[in-house]
């Protein structure tokens, strides 16, 4: 039997070649329009349930987390937001309350990101519950995935690998319970609902040569980057920002440092950036891009390679 297209095989093969110019060979996050105006930014991200987030999670936070990966993806193209739409597809045993506190949590976020919902569709689905979010943003520049230059620094915007360890500590009872309350609570949180870094779009379109964000982790993310810029990478895994709580966790079990590095969820943004280019707060610098085609490579503190099983979260 013929083994199935990987993620990136569907993306390349199948729908890159069939795509519009404003897709940018599918090569990005998110498509670019240009109307006479301003560039517009268009972005689609899909959460499933049981992929993405648990089915009795609070619907209020599924929402919000269905939007904000999708601001997620707008901020690293240094675009802010000017609305949204949403596909719903429905479980058979949803309910008016449910839908009630969904709608709540959306319009709340919505309020707050300036991001409005402008239209969309309702499907029943006899599969799992599903949403997809199509966002819309303005940019004075749009910062590709594909500029990154030898050179360069590799910049990440914050701690990285909360969310990784905070669905490792759902599905794990017996390692939650080892971590301190205000541990669990945080990396949890980070889980549920991501923060995209929306603070950054304005220095980012002024600054970043390239950068996306981190949502299948930052192994896999960085490797995606430059093999789209046509360059590699060093990394330091010692510089990579991890919060207190994930260090208590990697503490207790050393084997989650690799969790954190290739987990997915984190929506920080990686980002690529000349040494002329002010500092923005609180971005950490955690290696330097550099000539090749090579895969990108990660060093412990004493310099040696370090080779992980998989470098990031794939669907297929």
């Amino acid at each position: 039997m013929p083994q199935r297209y990987s993620e990136d095989d569907i993306i390349a093969r199948v729908f890159a070649p069939i795509a519009g110019p404003a897709a940018l060979g599918l090569k990005d996050d998110a498509a670019l329009l240009a109307p006479e105006s301003a560039p517009l930014v268009v972005t689609t991200d899909m959460v499933v349930a049981g992929v993405h987030f648990f089915a009795d999670d609070d619907p209020s936070l599924i929402a919000k987390k269905a939007l904000r990966v999708n601001l997620s993806d707008l901020a690293a193209k240094g675009a802010e937001p000017i609305g949204f739409l949403l596909g719903l597809a429905l479980p058979a045993d949803w309910t008016n309350a449910w839908l009630d506190a969904f709608a709540a949590g959306l319009a709340e976020d919505a309020r707050a990101y300036g991001a409005p919902l402008i239209g969309g569709d309702t499907a029943a689905t006899p599969g799992p519950l599903t949403i997809s979010i199509t966002a819309l943003g303005r940019t004075r520049r749009f910062v590709p995935r594909t500029g990154a230059k030898p050179g360069d620094a590799v910049f990440v915007s914050g701690p990285i690998g909360d969310a990784a360890l905070g669905l490792a500590l759902r599905r794990d009872s017996a390692l939650s319970q080892r971590l301190s309350d205000n541990a669990r609570d945080y990396l949890i949180g980070r889980y549920l609902l991501p923060q995209p870094r929306v603070d950054l779009s304005a220095w980012l379109c002024a600054n970043a040569s390239a950068a996306m964000d981190i949502s299948d982790g930052l192994a896999g993310d960085l490797a995606k980057l430059c093999r789209a810029s046509g360059v590699s990478a060093v990394v330091d895994l010692a510089s990579v920002p991890l919060s207190a709580a994930a260090r208590e966790a990697i503490a207790i079990d050393p084997a989650l440092f690799e969790t954190a590095i290739t987990g997915g969820d984190d929506y920080e943004i990686l980002i690529a950036v000349g040494s002329e280019a002010p500092p923005a707060a609180p971005a950490c610098r955690i290696g330097d891009f550099m000539a090749g085609s090579a895969p990108p490579i990660f060093l412990d503190g004493h310099k040696k390679p370090v080779f992980f099983k998989k470098l990031s979260f794939q669907h297929f």
